[in-house]
């Protein structure tokens, strides 16, 4: 990372490793732009903590600084979050998906990455890295979260999902390689499913160069600066949600409190509907895993690609889609993806009718005003 990182008033040093200090920084933004999905932050911190006390500090590498030949393997969690909350994985697991993936290649890893930003799956990878003694990519496959395996940015730029490993708690592991990355998605849920609908992953294995192509850069900075933004107004008293909307360049879409939580889960998925009811109307939100639209009164607000993230209204803390409760008091904002998601191709992958809405994408700063 370049420059100077940032929080109000006070300067901070470039971020060039992660520590123990750090975590819950990096769990909360990263919780912001995991956009209610990749699994609880609270988890992945706790497992993250452990892997550095044991390990120490992970080197944080920007994806401009990747050689060319680097071998960089993502590691993630694939299921459903809801899951996750009640069966933690086995630590020792996270490491060993890159091994295994890494001895079916043939090939030595040299950085480890995320292949989303959310709760878990921006401190697993930091487990992996940790565990290995490798450095940890800073950036991502996506710059936010999404529910399926073949939802990144490097789908994009033509890099296979596949050879892939994947494994559970127990110690099984399978090895998977499939004709495109939608197959992927499809035989790697089925076998989630049978892991108990939360399996470790490690795939889309790349060299430097796609890296540095295909990666949203400088995502684990970000993460870490929302954090420490919202620590830093929170302890001023000040407009925690603002700080992140700012930190973010979104919008607050919608302030209320929660009076109606559907959830299920089902095919792999936290699937559902919240109603936040305040003084603009209601606003209907709609996920599997992730946020994926908003409606006020039954007008579409925002959709995919774009981010729509939920608050706790007074803490500024990010609310996983798990977690949302009725009653809970939230705020709604909208803010906008990498630009990458609203081409042709990003729109087909991602987008609204894809999962099944008879909309066009709706971007984050053209719904109405609360």
């Amino acid at each position: 990372m370049t420059g100077t990182l940032t929080a109000g008033a006070v300067a901070l040093p470039p971020l060039t490793s992660i520590g123990l200090d750090d975590l819950e920084a990096l769990a909360r933004g990263a919780a912001v732009l995991g956009t209610g999905g990749g699994g609880d932050p609270y988890i992945g911190r706790l497992l993250a903590a452990q892997a550095l006390r044991d390990h120490g500090p992970v080197e944080l590498v920007a994806p401009a600084e990747l050689p060319d030949d680097a071998q960089v393997f993502p590691v993630a969690m694939m299921g459903a979050p809801t899951v996750m909350v009640e069966k933690t994985p086995s630590v020792e697991r996270i490491g060993y998906a890159v091994i295994a993936l890494a001895e079916h290649l043939g090939v030595t890893p040299t950085h480890i990455a995320c292949i989303e930003a959310g709760g878990v799956n921006s401190t697993f990878p930091l487990v992996a890295a940790a565990q290995l003694g490798l450095p940890l990519v800073d950036g991502d496959g996506m710059g936010r979260a999404f529910p399926e395996l073949q939802m990144v940015l490097p789908t994009l730029h033509g890099i296979a999902a596949t050879p892939m490993s994947i494994g559970d708690e127990k110690g099984n592991i399978g090895l998977l390689t499939s004709v495109d990355n939608h197959s992927a998605e499809s035989l790697a849920r089925s076998l989630t499913i049978t892991m108990g609908c939360a399996a470790i992953i490690s795939n889309y294995a790349m060299r430097g160069a796609q890296a540095r192509e295909s990666l949203v850069a400088g995502t684990l900075s970000m993460c870490t600066r929302i954090g420490r933004r919202v620590e830093q107004v929170r302890a001023e008293h000040g407009d925690a949600v603002g700080a992140v909307a700012d930190e973010i360049g979104g919008r607050v879409l919608h302030t209320g409190k929660v009076v109606d939580v559907v959830r299920r889960t089902t095919t792999g998925f936290a699937r559902g509907t919240a109603v936040v009811s305040g003084a603009a109307g209601e606003l209907l939100l709609e996920f599997q895993n992730e946020h994926l639209v908003a409606l006020r009164d039954g007008v579409v607000q925002v959709t995919t690609p774009d981010l729509i993230v939920v608050l706790d209204t007074d803490s500024g803390e990010p609310v996983t889609t798990e977690a949302l409760r009725f009653g809970h008091r939230v705020s709604v904002l909208a803010a906008p993806a990498d630009e990458r998601w609203h081409s042709p191709a990003g729109i087909a992958l991602v987008g609204p009718r894809y999962f099944g809405y008879d909309t066009d994408p709706v971007r984050f700063d053209a719904g109405e005003l609360p």
